[in-house]
């Protein structure tokens, strides 16, 4: 009867693990990840015929080995991920000041604490010196406001 016992478990907990690794994947939890290695490794003990308390100290163990190995490894790699805009792309949606008055056909602007060439993005439209312009566009070396 013992041995029925020991197998019942060991699929518990590969069942468990099978879970959890559902839910990370739903919910891109690394955390989840970690807790069913730690299943994966309450079942094999469970398989190798370790008792319940067994079972549930090297399930938790390695769940906690695990969060405190990988969580900072998976913090600093989010960390790093490029979310800021760089170059031109950086520069959309900046506020600028007008050095030289900026209309359909150029002008001046201090953007980002360079100057830069610029032009209406509404050629009938004009922007004198002091005034206070939005950059919708990059061309080239030229900053389109508005």
């Amino acid at each position: 009867m013992g041995h029925v016992d020991s197998i019942d478990a060991w699929v518990w907990w590969l069942i468990g693990a099978a879970g959890l690794g559902i839910a990370l994947v739903v919910t891109a939890m690394p955390e989840l990840g970690m807790l069913a290695l730690g299943a994966v490794a309450g079942a094999a003990t469970a398989g190798l015929g370790g008792g319940v308390v067994l079972q549930v100290v090297v399930f938790a163990v390695v769940s906690v080995a695990l969060i405190a190995v990988v969580r900072p490894i998976a913090a600093r790699h989010r960390a790093q991920r490029p979310q800021l805009a760089t170059g031109v792309d950086a520069l959309k949606g900046k506020h600028a000041v007008v050095l030289e008055r900026v209309d359909g056909n150029g002008g001046r602007i201090k953007l980002g604490g360079e100057v830069w060439s610029a032009r209406a993005l509404d050629t009938g439209q004009a922007y004198e010196v002091g005034q206070e312009v939005d950059v919708v566009e990059i061309e080239g070396a030229t900053a389109i406001v508005m």
